[in-house]
């Protein structure tokens, strides 16, 4: 397992524009693509990490979901924390950066730190603390907490970028690991699989025609 980046955090919201525009309005991110299934929210380079939130039935739970972190040069004139509606908490991390508003990390509440950071290394995560991991630059930050099983999460999946669903596909079978589902749409390939406390995972391939503006 091979994750290069960490391309996208998705969602559910019960009400997904009122979360969008309140995103924008509070953190200053722009809307890349919206359908009628989902808005997709980021910062100027549209390839970098990304918030895709879909429409569901609400309310939602938080769940695993502790908090998404967003890298921001400064500070000045910003609260730290923001909090979107839904339990959805944004931490703005001020850091060097080559793309505001990236994705830094995700915070997941880890019913057992050492074993759930065993098992996403398994995934392909780099293990680079006790209960941190990284994959292309962003972290997996685990809090020791009761993520429990709520039927309708507010977390949807985590989605990192990789070179081959396909070599992907066929190491995730090898090691044994549930497969949720494979995609195949018009500009990417997704393979979605279960990992630690049922948080899912997608690696997605962009296809040549695959574009963002």
């Amino acid at each position: 397992m091979k994750p290069k980046s960490l391309d996208h955090v998705a969602l559910w919201a019960a009400d997904r524009r009122r979360l969008a525009a309140a995103a924008i309005e509070l953190l200053g991110v722009r809307v890349i693509e919206e359908t009628d299934r989902f808005t997709l929210l980021g910062g100027v380079d549209a390839r970098r990490g990304k918030l895709t939130i879909f429409d569901a039935e609400g309310p939602r739970a938080r769940g695993a979901l502790e908090r998404i972190g967003l890298r921001v040069s400064s500070l000045a004139g910003r609260e730290s924390t923001v909090d979107l509606g839904e339990g959805l908490r944004i931490e703005l991390v001020e850091t060097e950066t080559d793309s505001e508003l990236d994705l830094d990390h995700v915070a997941l509440r880890a019913s057992d730190v050492e074993a759930v950071a065993a098992g996403w290394e398994d995934l392909g995560f780099s293990r680079i603390g006790d209960a941190r991991l990284e994959v292309g630059g962003a972290y997996l930050d685990l809090v020791p907490g009761d993520p429990g099983a709520p039927e309708l999460p507010l977390l949807n999946h985590l989605g990192v970028l990789v070179d081959s669903v396909e070599e992907h596909q066929a190491e995730a079978e090898e090691l044994g690991v549930e497969i949720d589902d494979v995609v195949d749409a018009p500009n990417t390939i997704a393979l979605f699989v279960w990992g630690p406390d049922r948080v899912r995972l997608e690696y997605i391939e962009h296809k040549p025609s695959f574009s963002l503006t």
